[in-house]
This record gives C-alpha cells, sequence and structure tokens, in this order.
C-alpha cells in the first residue's frame, strides 16, 4: 500500500531534518540595540545581557560554528515628528530598512541567524530581510501580544505594537504610507503567519485578526488543548501544502512576569518554562529554522540584578532550545544509519512499483 498524506509528509520531514542535522552548521548572533518602536528606553541593553548570559558558549557547545557579528549601529535623526499619531516613524523604518540588509546578507551567507533586540518593531526588519532570499518563508509570532494594530488603529501610536501589519499583503491597502517606510513592500499572506501565546489583545487587532482568518492561540487555547497540540496544529497549519523555512520571531513578555520580569509591557498568566521549551524544541525538530529574532528583554526595567539574570537566562534558554539543546542534554548523535533507512523508506513509497 502507498504511504500518502500526512505520514509521507512526516517522513520527509525526518529525512530533511536528519540530513540538515548530519552536515556542518553555521549560526550568526546579530544584535540590535534598538528601543525607539516603544516609549521605555533599556531595551536597547538587550543584546549585551544576553550575551553576558553566556549565549555564545552556549551555542558553541550545541557544535555550532558561531559567527558572532556584533551589533548595528543605527542613526537617530535630529527631527522625527509623530505621523497620524505614530511616535518616531522616521527613526524607526530606518533601523528597520539597516536590519533587513544585514539579515539578508547573513541569510545569503548560508547561516542560522539569531537577531537580538531591541523592541519588537525589528521584527519588521528582521522578517523582510530574511523574505528577500526565501520568499516562501512563514512566521510564528511567540508574544503576548498580536502587534498587529495599524497607524490607524493602533491605541498609543507605538510602532512596536504594528510591525505585522506592515508585512500582510491582505492589509496593504488598509497601511498608509508612514515616512521612512517607503522601502517596507507587505511580503507575507495571512495563512503563513501564526500567533502563540496571545493575551493582551486591541479590538482592532482582534477584528483584523478575524477578518483575515490568521491562525492564532491564546493562552486559553494553550491550557485548553496543551501545547502539544498547538505545535501540532501550528506545524501542519504552516507545512501542509510544502516544507519551508521557519522565521520564528520570539518576544519575551510571552512567558508568564514570573519568569521574564525585566520587560516592557508584562502580562500575567504567560507561557511556562516548560511550554516555552516544548514550543522551541518543536520548532528546532523540523530541521527549518531559518531566522530567529529575540526580543524586549530591558535589563533596565529589572527590579533587581536577579530578576535581570533571570531574564537574560531564560532568553538564552529559549534560543539554544531552538537551535537543538534539549531537556536530555545535548549529543552528538551518528546520524548516518538513521539517514539511509529514510531514504529507503520514501524511495521505496514513491516508487509506482511498491504501490
Amino acid at each position: 500500500m502507498a504511504l500518502r498524506g500526512p505520514a509521507l509528509r512526516l517522513l520527509r520531514a525526518l529525512l530533511g531534518h536528519t540530513c540538515q542535522q548530519s552536515r556542518s552548521q553555521s549560526v550568526a548572533v546579530l544584535g540590535a540595540p534598538f528601543s525607539r518602536g516603544q516609549k521605555r528606553r533599556g531595551v536597547e541593553h538587550g543584546p549585551k545581557v544576553i550575551r553576558d548570559a553566556g549565549l555564545i558558549d552556549r551555542l558553541s557547545g550545541l557544535d555550532y560554528s558561531v559567527h558572532d557579528f556584533g551589533d548595528l549601529n543605527f542613526h537617530y535623526p535630529e527631527k522625527d515628528e509623530p505621523y497620524m499619531d505614530v511616535k518616531s516613524p522616521r527613526t524607526v523604518g530606518g533601523a528597520n530598512k539597516k536590519l533587513s540588509t544585514a539579515v539578508s546578507r547573513a541569510v545569503g551567507a548560508g547561516h542560522t541567524l539569531v537577531m537580538l533586540g531591541g523592541d519588537h518593531s525589528l521584527g519588521l526588519g528582521s522578517a523582510a530581510g530574511h523574505a528577500q532570499q526565501c520568499p516562501d518563508l512563514c512566521l510564528i509570532w511567540v508574544d503576548a501580544h498580536p502587534d498587529l494594530n495599524t497607524p490607524l488603529t493602533s491605541p498609543s501610536g507605538n510602532l512596536h505594537g504594528q510591525p505585522v501589519a506592515f508585512m500582510l499583503k491582505e492589509l496593504q491597502n488598509k497601511v498608509p504610507d508612514l515616512p521612512g517606510f517607503s522601502w517596507a513592500k507587505p511580503f507575507l499572506s495571512c495563512r503563513d503567519l501564526v500567533y502563540i501565546g496571545l493575551r493582551d489583545v486591541d479590538p482592532g487587532e482582534y477584528q483584523i485578526m478575524k477578518d483575515l482568518g490568521i491562525q492564532y492561540f491564546t493562552m486559553r487555547d494553550i491550557d485548553r488543548l496543551g501545547i502539544q497540540r498547538v505545535m501540532e496544529v501550528t506545524l501542519d497549519h504552516l507545512m501542509a501544502r510544502k516544507q519551508r523555512p521557519i522565521h520564528l520571531s520570539f518576544d519575551i513578555d510571552a512567558f508568564d512576569p514570573l519568569l521574564a520580569p525585566a520587560t516592557g509591557t508584562p502580562v500575567n498568566g504567560g507561557l511556562t518554562y516548560r511550554e516555552g521549551m516544548y514550543l522551541t524544541e518543536e520548532i528546532h525538530n523540523t530541521g527549518l529554522l531559518s531566522v530567529m529574532d529575540l526580543v524586549e528583554v530591558n535589563p533596565v526595567l529589572g527590579a533587581s540584578d536577579e530578576a535581570v539574570q533571570a531574564t537574560a537566562s531564560l532568553a538564552v534558554d529559549v534560543i539554544a532550545s531552538s537551535l537543538g539543546q534539549t531537556r536530555e542534554g545535548a549529543h552528538l548523535l551518528d546520524h548516518l544509519g538513521l539517514l539511509y533507512f529514510l531514504q529507503s523508506l520514501v524511495l521505496y513509497f514513491e516508487n509506482p512499483i511498491y504501490c
């Protein structure tokens, strides 16, 4: 009997993952010390505290070739008046344009990229640069907030709550032209986006998600379904048509504030440590992670050194888990036998002689 549908897709995914793991791997780390997408200063220090928490050593211990590209330097215009109540549009637009160029260059050079923020307005530049190299990417946005307001719906005018709106083709006619954003063209379909961890959604964002039929999971959904089922549905939704690169954009405020207190917009009732690690382990297991963002670590807002250290260490755990560290520990495995076995199965079930 022929093996078809989900079973064959799973077999191909396993083969792809094994092939990737059997090759040498290269990870690039890029800092984006930027805070103008929101009102609280301090998040520009996020890249430093994440590195200081041992990120590079942790990734090197996972048998990666690690390239730390340092931090980008951003230009801050002397005058950047609000436009349609949107704050600092020229500054934010320019920073994202520069980030997008850097991300595109790193992905084009063959690296898996880790972008350290900075606030979540940077998600636009990171994903846009990724899309220049991988136009068929899909986006998993892990956050307490959907960051889907448009300049017309945003209650605050802060651009860290709006980056996804600039990405979506379906909102092209809903997002007005902002100074500093002429370079930003929509590149993502709403069916290629999944939200995980939502629990603070503005009315305009909720209406957009419903109107466009965007797949999302609130914390209530995670409580009801369990994180295993959430990830099964997420990956099936994104990969049902074909395997493609994953962009993971992870806001540290997706976690409960008890775990990640040093962040700008904490919301009670977030992900547990186990849920966050399971989520990232499953993304790694696809073998398709291409770029990830880790944003909104703000050491200035930590009530103590311990709170800052806990948040930064959690960020390192998220990144390491996304790149292969497991809770059983990191192991160097011989994949050759499994590789040949999986190749044989695919050839067997795809060959009409055997069907």
